[in-house]
């Protein structure tokens, strides 16, 4: 396999461009072909691409004499990386420009050097008026898909551009400290002379970084003295008011986040099953289980069915719910591209299938928290409307918190620039009497 970074980055970006795949899944078998000392470089086309995509294809489509054939959408992936990194890095033009050449021979295609080179050149030369001319298209001018804009401010007339502008930049690199193994104050001492970091806002046991790094090479990673993750998602356990002697679900548990805070959270719960659709996925969760040093049941099993399941209810249901992603774009840039708007009425009803499966399966008295990292109200406040509606013994808790936006139901927060992703949370009781 070729080392040139460029023709490497083709590879990851074509299956995407396909509709084949996510970074998620594509990038971690190239980057091992890399080497050490330009996988940073890879990561950056790679992930810098996808997030300015919407602007990028946009130039492609004035700057191609025809669009590319599906079998050269490689080609095509060489050119968007090489605008990316004329349009938004530091890295000169004559070397963005030769290596893209370079990376078609790579690739097998010496014939298609040409019109890459072609392309970025007038890109160089014509560079104000392309984008003067595209003043007045929103899918440049806010870098996301036109259907994605529309939703936004239909259904958000008030922070659409705040939600857009914050999706544009990269999320900070945010802790959890494992309070069974430390404390957050202890553990900020342990960082000082490492990295700035300062305490979340919202989440008690949170560190904010001020860059990003590898979180292996911090103190005590392998002795399980923090996990990864987002100051929203850590809202979730302590929201689940969870007390000795629960027991708990998990209901959609990869990759393991919100299940190890749980299981810290109050470590003296009788049970905690975890639920994950995806055996791929369920080897996240053990790796963090194992790191942390903690256990939980681990279910392979679709959590719209009942087929795992031994008929004992549960005191606390956590549904982090299968959604859009949309409040973790930053994370995943390419959500710009391969998520479709007609996609998100079928992901409602995924979603109100498992509400209405693990309702059954909560004992009365019980609480089941709603989640998910979508900023659409169809999957969030409409969803949880309409689940009240048709439910005849479910009563909607109100969350008072400092962080988010009141909706009739639930709270919805919206990412943050060097901030918290974007999540939404409603807190539900089962209503009646323990036989």
């Amino acid at each position: 396999m070729t080392s040139n970074v460029r023709a490497l980055a083709a590879q990851v970006l074509t299956p995407l461009l396909q509709n084949k795949g996510s970074l998620n899944t594509q990038y971690p078998a190239i980057e091992r072909h890399c080497p050490e000392k330009d996988r940073a470089l890879l990561r950056e086309l790679c992930y810098g691409t996808m997030r300015h995509h919407p602007q990028l294809n946009c130039l492609v489509k004035l700057l191609q004499n025809r669009a590319f054939k599906f079998r050269d959408i490689d080609i095509k992936a060489i050119v968007l990386v090489g605008l990316y990194q004329l349009q938004h890095t530091r890295i000169p033009a004559h070397a963005a420009i030769s290596e893209s050449v370079e990376a078609c021979r790579e690739l097998d295609k010496e014939w298609a050097g040409k019109v890459v080179n072609a392309i970025l050149r007038r890109f160089q030369r014509e560079q104000e008026e392309l984008e003067d001319s595209l003043a007045d298209n929103e899918s440049y001018q806010f870098n996301h898909p036109e259907w994605m804009i529309a939703k936004l401010k239909n259904n958000w007339p008030e922070h659409w551009q705040q939600i857009l502008h914050a999706n544009n930049g990269q999320a900070p690199l945010t802790l959890r400290v494992n309070t069974l193994n430390t404390d957050r104050d202890s553990y900020l001492a342990q960082l000082e002379p490492i990295v700035d970091a300062e305490k979340t806002v919202f989440s008690p046991a949170g560190i904010r970084l001020s860059t990003s790094l590898n979180v292996e090479s911090l103190p005590g990673y392998e002795s399980g003295a923090f996990g990864v993750q987002d100051e929203a998602a850590q809202l979730a356990a302590q929201l689940l008011d969870l007390q000795p002697g629960q027991t708990v679900l998990d209901a959609c548990a990869a990759p393991g986040g919100k299940l190890c805070h749980i299981l810290e959270t109050e470590p003296a719960l009788s049970a905690v099953d975890a639920v994950e659709l995806e055996e791929r996925r369920a080897g996240r969760i053990e790796e963090n289980l194992t790191r942390l040093g903690l256990e939980a049941r681990l279910i392979i099993a679709d959590a719209s069915t009942q087929t795992w399941w031994d008929g004992e209810q549960y005191d606390r249901i956590l549904l982090d719910a299968p959604c859009s992603a949309t409040g973790v774009i930053r994370r995943n840039p390419d959500i710009k591209y391969l998520r479709q708007g007609e996609e998100i009425h079928e992901i409602s009803k995924l979603q109100q299938a498992i509400i209405e499966n693990c309702w059954s399966m909560l004992k009365p008295g019980g609480k089941l928290l709603y989640a998910t990292c979508s900023i659409f109200p169809q999957e969030n406040e409409r969803l949880i409307k309409r689940f009240i509606a048709q439910t005849d013994n479910v009563k909607h808790i109100t969350i008072d918190a400092p962080w988010g936006i009141q909706r009739e139901y639930g709270r919805q927060l919206f990412p943050q620039i060097d901030g918290h992703d974007g999540f939404y949370y409603a807190l539900l009781e089962k209503q009646g009497k323990l036989d």
